[in-house]
This record gives C-alpha cells, structure tokens and sequence, in this order.
C-alpha cells in the first residue's frame, strides 16, 4: 500500500454527481473513548483490541472489491483504521483534511454527565436542531458540509473508480447526505456502526454487515 499523502480537498460547495463512481464509507473502529460514552470530534483516543479486530476483519471484505484507491480523515483512529484495513491490498490511501469529523470544541473529550453539567442547555437545543446547532467552541454539521462538498468533488476530479472513504460518524452523515441527496432531517437520522462498510453506486445504497455480502437492507439476525 502506498504511504498516505495528504492533500488539500478544493471545489465548490454542490451536489456531487457520484454517478461514475463507486463509493464505499467505512467508519473507524472502536476506541476508547467510544467505549466510554466520550464524543471525539477533532480529538483523539486509541483503538481498542476490538477496534483493531473490526479493521482487520474489514481487510477480508475489502480485499474481493476492485478498488482503485482510498482516502482518509487525517485523525489518527481513521488512519489507523485505513492502514490496517487496506495492509497488503496496494490500494494508494490519500489524506484529505477535509473529511476529519465534526469539530465538537469543548464538548470533546466529556462524559454526557460533564457535558450536561457544564453545557445545560446544549441537548435541548440539539434536539430541536440538531443539523444547525454549533457546538461550543467548534463546528455544526451545517458549518461542515461545504468541507464534506469539497472532499467529495476531490475526489471525483481525480476520475472514476471503486473508492474507499474511512472516516467518522458524524462525517459520515454528511458524506451520505450529499451522495445521496437526503435532506438534513434525514441525515441526522442516519449510525455508523463500525462492522458496517456502505456501498453508494448510483445513488442507491447497499451495504455489507459483518463481511456479508452487499445488500440493501441490514441482515436479520439468526435464531
């Protein structure tokens, strides 16, 4: 594989035409923090023995895909990620600044009882707008989705193809949002969970649960 390069995502703010394109949206896997009940944003916590388990097991699925090439959110858990899910595929990985997660300024890092204790009023508030609400001291999902524009209209100048994106939950709703043409309501609807890699070809969606193979719908659990 060849060594992350980093570029800067430019382009206008528009819907992407992924139409020659193949898209397939991996989330990192579990950290630490993730386990505690900590939101992340553009700060860092370490995989756990878990979260190194589900990017290795994503090697398999990854492996029968004929991609061209990935990019990459430059946060440290989306790049471990990408490194071990992509190890011995030689699929060139990209940086692209532009698809690190929603920036959460001082909620990052708090517990919900901390961030409740020191911001009262921001759940509320969230809940009303969830889309527009700007986090103190970051970002909103609204003030990120040009960067998001961007990262995707990079990535389609580079040309067609089957290509990997390994970033965030909350990144990962915008990325859907505009690939997909959803309305911010309904992206604000949408998880990630880490087993989980999406396919979007041709404005549909499908996606592989656990190394299945693709499907439109989640499996049903077994008996």
């Amino acid at each position: 594989m060849a060594a992350p390069v980093s570029a800067a995502a430019k382009g206008r703010r528009s819907r992407v035409d992924g139409s020659a394109t193949t898209f397939y949206l991996l989330r990192h896997g579990q950290t630490v923090w993730n386990v505690e009940g900590r939101g992340q944003g553009r700060r860092d916590s370490p995989l756990t023995t878990l979260g190194v388990q589900q990017a290795q097991h994503h090697r398999q699925t990854l492996a029968a895909l004929p991609l061209t090439r990935a990019y990459v959110s430059p946060m440290g858990r989306a790049l471990t990620t990408a490194r071990l899910a992509l190890e011995g595929l030689g699929v060139p990985l990209t940086v692209l600044d532009d698809l690190a997660e929603v920036d959460m300024g001082k909620v990052a890092g708090l517990l919900p009882s901390e961030r409740l204790a020191r911001f009262p009023l921001l759940a509320e508030v969230r809940k009303r707008d969830k889309y527009r609400t700007v986090m103190p001291g970051g970002e909103s999902y609204e003030t990120a989705s040009p960067r998001v524009a961007r990262a995707l209209q990079h990535i389609q100048e580079d040309g067609p193809g089957h290509v990997l994106i390994v970033s965030h939950e909350m990144i990962g709703r915008l990325l859907r949002m505009h690939l997909l043409g959803l309305t911010p309501e309904q992206a604000m609807t949408l998880r990630h969970p880490q087993d989980t890699i999406y396919r979007i070809e041709a404005g549909q969606l499908t996606m592989s649960v656990g190394g299945q193979p693709f499907q439109s719908h989640p499996p049903s659990p077994r008996p």
